[in-house]
C-alpha cells in the first residue's frame, strides 16, 4: 500500500500529462476530467503495480486509455464516427484551425493513434498493446489519420 504522501506526489507529478493525454484522446475537457479521475481511482484500488512499475506514467497511461475507450463505448447516443473519408463541411474562410483542433476532429481510432504515436512518441508495437490492435492496424490508421489531417488543414492556410 502506498502512503498518502507518496500517492499525492505521484498524483501531482503525473496528473498534468495524464490530463493532456485524456483531452487529446477524448476531445473535450469534461470527458478528460472524468477519465483522469477514474484512472486515479483505479490506481488507488491497486497501488502495488504502481509502486512496482518501472514506468509509473506508462502504467497510468494504460489505465487512462482503457478509461477513455470504456467512456466512449458507454456514451449515451453514441454514433460511430465517419471513417469513410468524408470531411465535415468547410468552416468560414476567416476561421483558423490549429493542429489541436484538427486532431480533436479526427474519428476516435485515428485520433488515438496520432496522439499516441506523433504526440506521445509511442511505437506502433506499444500502441498495438495499449489499444488491443495489431501493429499493422496502428500503421495504417496513422497514415489515414495524417492524410485526413492534411486535407482538413489545407482549407485553413493563409
Amino acid at each position: 500500500m502506498l502512503d498518502e504522501a507518496t500517492f499525492r506526489a505521484l498524483y501531482a507529478e503525473h496528473t498534468p500529462a495524464l490530463h493532456l493525454l485524456a483531452l487529446r484522446m477524448t476531445g473535450n475537457r469534461s470527458d478528460a476530467d472524468d477519465a483522469v479521475q477514474e484512472t486515479w481511482i483505479r490506481a488507488a484500488r491497486r497501488p502495488e503495480p504502481l509502486r512496482a512499475a518501472a514506468s509509473p506514467r506508462g502504467w497510468l497511461c494504460g489505465i487512462l486509455i482503457n478509461c477513455c475507450r470504456e467512456q466512449r463505448r458507454g456514451a449515451a447516443g453514441f454514433s460511430p464516427p465517419n471513417d469513410a473519408g468524408g470531411l465535415k463541411p468547410a468552416a468560414p474562410l476567416d476561421t483558423r484551425m490549429d493542429l489541436e483542433t484538427a486532431v480533436r476532429a479526427l474519428p476516435d481510432g485515428f485520433r488515438q493513434v496520432v496522439v499516441l504515436h506523433d504526440i506521445e512518441g509511442h511505437t506502433h508495437e506499444e500502441i498495438a498493446q495499449l489499444l488491443g490492435i495489431e501493429g499493422s492496424t496502428s500503421r495504417s490508421q496513422l497514415a489515414r489519420a495524417r492524410e485526413r489531417l492534411r486535407r482538413n488543414l489545407e482549407g485553413y492556410r493563409d
